[in-house]
């Protein structure tokens, strides 16, 4: 059943308008000015009819079929690795103290003992090891 131009439109049916106002703005067809006048007139406007006339002068856009913007993968690598090198350091640190607190009590103690930081160093870097090798090559999302 098709829409009357006097019917009443919805939030959604307005929304859909302002996605709509917005990739024409994106694609340079109306100004930032003109835009936002058309945005005020959309959230006033109250029936099918009021809507149309905000995009008329406009060719069709379906918004589903619309590219889909890549976001830049470099940002994204250049992110995860500096995260993985702050994990790394993070574990590194924590290493060093505990590798020094260990000496310490080994040295005041007259004997070495039991080498415990390995226990703290070990599954933590283990679990940091593979999040290293496998953690790029995780599923985009769509």
């Amino acid at each position: 059943m098709a829409n009357s131009p006097e019917m009443r439109a919805s939030d959604s049916d307005r929304d859909r308008v302002a996605a709509v106002l917005r990739e024409h703005t994106a694609q340079g067809r109306i100004t930032m000015d003109e835009f936002n006048e058309r945005l005020e007139q959309l959230y006033k406007s109250k029936t099918y009819g009021e809507l149309a006339r905000l995009t008329a002068d406009l060719p069709d856009v379906d918004l589903r079929n619309l590219p889909a913007k890549k976001p830049d993968s470099a940002p994204q690598h250049g992110a995860q690795g500096a995260a993985m090198r702050a994990a790394w350091g993070a574990w590194a640190v924590a290493s060093g103290i505990n590798w020094v607190i260990w000496l310490i009590v080994s040295v005041t103690s007259g004997h070495l003992i039991y080498p415990w930081p390995l226990w703290v160093m070990g599954p933590w870097g283990v679990i940091l090891l593979v999040g290293t090798i496998f953690g790029g090559h995780q599923p985009r999302r769509g």
